[in-house]
């Protein structure tokens, strides 16, 4: 009788087959951890990308804002309103005191 015929019988388990398995199943571990770190990664970058594109958009907002602060701000804009609205003027000079410390 041929060797392969006693198969299943004649089968015995040996360190070297041992040591296949245990190399098998590391490779594919190994390889399993590779595609998970890879997926993490791009889902990482994904996530980057769109925080760099939010802080764009909200840098841009932000100096809109200070322009638009700056322009409501001006000193003659403040000038004109305190004349107009809440009937201010500038004091003469007889009218004005200077206060020493």
């Amino acid at each position: 009788m041929s060797r392969w015929g006693r198969w299943p019988f004649s089968f015995r388990f040996r360190y070297g087959h041992a040591i296949i398995a245990v190399l098998i199943l590391a490779v594919v571990l190994s390889a399993v951890a590779s595609i998970a770190s890879a997926h993490l990664t791009r889902v990482q970058y994904s996530r980057l990308q769109h925080m760099e594109s939010r802080h764009d958009q909200l840098q841009a907002t932000w100096s809109r804002l200070l322009l638009e602060e700056s322009t409501w701000s001006t000193p003659s804009r403040i000038e004109n309103l305190a004349r107009d609205r809440l009937s201010m003027h500038v004091p003469d000079v007889d009218n004005t005191r200077v206060m020493r410390p």
